[in-house]
């Protein structure tokens, strides 16, 4: 372990002003807090009918980031996220079909068994990409007092109606409904995507859903009981009254992909303003689209193009090689993924592990010098100002790669790459303590003191299992059975083995 005794205080510390562009104002802006040094976060959650794809999940790795790097600038922070398990339709406003009673369709399963399934899965993918969980996490089915209670008041305030058996929000009520984007007041065709009926309940085009009694949902599998009937929540009401309820009235920061601004997020606002009273969320978070070479990542695309972290995983690609590769763009820049692209990005991630790797910080050499301790203060307050530039990451990755070209020790390198890891969370450290560690045990010797160097990235099923096979292929060289020694070369050109000979022995490394 790198010499700690005499590293930078980071703890103590005081909070650091950064700026970020704000969704809402459409310009990069210095982050201002309702409470000094406290920032009220939340993220929208995921629908949990299918697993999420990657798409998704780069919108969670770069909130992910964004929350480590407020508690790195000295904040504290509550960030809290919901789990749509009801309400949510196919068109993303009040029309389509239910996605959670879809996927309980196509697995034929009830729509809290698969909740559950997918929720948990979400979970896994976030801890193979080390995004951490939201301090608090909420089922939009474990809020329904908390809906009817907001839905009351609005009803009673006249932004509410009742129409049809449902419950709507008015949005002719409001000063200014569209946030996000400018449009004229009849832009916006009912139900948003082509082919979607207009609901004759609704005085406005734009008003949306509160809560639903009678509709062409009568066979939801959710239900309960309201003022207003036996109904279930419309998608929108969920976010605000989970804020509401764990932020307080103030929210600082609200993210959520860029996909959600409208009418989403733009309906959150309408509903939570009215219900208040008062301005609701200051500071709006947007991350841009992960694209295919035929648009944006879509699960409606099938599964051509369904891409999750399980199959990263099962084409060799190691998770945290995409979150490597969604650091090194702007989180409001569209980001083209390619396998192409996920493998240059797995390249460059493992050649940097490799490099910290060969860097020793246990040295009595190296110990942390106090002109070092400067050094490394000067380093974080420069990560400071580049990440904290609207949520450079790019920036941020560059400085790993100065801080390995800098006239320091081992141990300083070693501590402040840790130090910038609470925020990027690439596992550095561990990754390169495991890659010496299976450099340590990669050799092995055969018969006639012949040396096999393995892949040091093989696991160790892998390693011995080519090994073995390099060996035998060594043996029928020794006895001159030339067609067997091809023919292993040949299987191990197939598992996609590289083999190189050398003098006493033979290298390999993996495709």
């Amino acid at each position: 372990m790198p010499d700690t005794r005499n590293a930078p205080d980071y703890q103590n510390r005081e909070y650091q002003d950064f700026y970020l562009y704000n969704s809402a104002t459409h310009r990069k802006e210095k982050f201002v807090t309702h409470t000094p040094g406290h920032i009220e976060m939340y993220t929208c959650g995921p629908t949990v009918y299918h697993f999420a794809h990657i798409g998704n999940l780069r919108t969670y790795i770069c909130e992910d980031i964004l929350e480590k790097y407020m508690r790195y600038a000295g904040y504290t922070v509550n960030r809290v996220m919901n789990i749509t398990d009801v309400g949510h339709l196919t068109s993303d406003a009040d029309e389509g079909e239910d996605k959670m009673l879809k996927g309980a369709k196509r697995e034929h399963k009830s729509v809290m068994e698969i909740a559950k399934f997918y929720t948990d899965a979400f979970f896994d993918d976030c801890r193979e990409l080390n995004i951490k969980q939201p301090d608090v996490i909420q089922p939009a089915t474990g809020f329904i007092d908390e809906y009817i209670k907001i839905i009351s008041r609005l009803i009673d305030t006249g932004y509410a109606y009742s129409a049809g058996g449902n419950i709507y929000f008015d949005t002719s009520k409001l000063n200014q409904y569209y946030i996000f984007n400018a449009h004229e007041k009849d832009d916006l065709a009912v139900g948003v995507r082509e082919g979607v009926e207009a609901d004759q309940n609704k005085r406005n085009s734009n008003d949306f859903v509160l809560w639903f009694t009678k509709s062409k949902f009568e066979d939801q599998a959710l239900k309960w009981d309201s003022p207003w009937g036996t109904g279930y929540p419309g998608w929108h009401i969920e976010c605000s009254a989970i804020s509401l309820k764990y932020n307080g009235e103030y929210l600082d920061l609200h993210c959520g992909g860029v996909d959600n601004a409208f009418p989403h997020h733009t309906n959150e606002i309408a509903q939570s303003e009215s219900y208040l009273g008062h301005p609701w969320c200051s500071h709006w978070f947007h991350a841009a689209h992960l694209n295919t070479a035929s648009g944006k990542m879509s699960k409606s695309k099938g599964e051509s193009e369904f891409l999750t972290v399980t199959l990263l995983k099962q084409k060799h690609y190691d998770p945290l090689a995409y979150r490597f590769f969604c650091l090194q763009s702007h989180y409001r820049k569209a980001l083209v993924f390619t396998w192409e692209n996920l493998s240059n990005a797995q390249s460059a991630y493992q050649k940097l592990i490799k490099k910290i790797a060969a860097l020793r910080p246990d040295s009595d050499s190296n110990h942390i010098s106090a002109q070092e301790q400067e050094i490394l203060s000067q380093y974080r307050e420069k990560f400071i100002r580049q990440v904290g530039n609207d949520l450079n990451t790019a920036s941020g990755v560059t400085l790993i790669y100065d801080v390995l070209k800098a006239n320091i020790s081992d141990a300083a390198k070693v501590n402040i790459l840790a130090d910038f890891d609470q925020v990027l969370s690439l596992s550095l450290i561990e990754k390169s303590a495991e890659l010496r560690e299976r450099e340590a045990n990669q050799k092995t010797t055969g018969a006639g003191g012949y040396q096999i160097t393995g892949d040091a990235d093989a696991d160790p099923g892998e390693l011995e299992a080519v090994n073995a096979l390099i060996l035998q292929r060594y043996q029928a060289k020794q006895s001159k059975n030339f067609a067997e020694a091809d023919r292993i070369r040949d299987e191990l050109k197939s598992r996609g083995i590289e083999l190189t000979d050398i003098p006493g022995g033979a290298v390999w490394k993996k495709l």
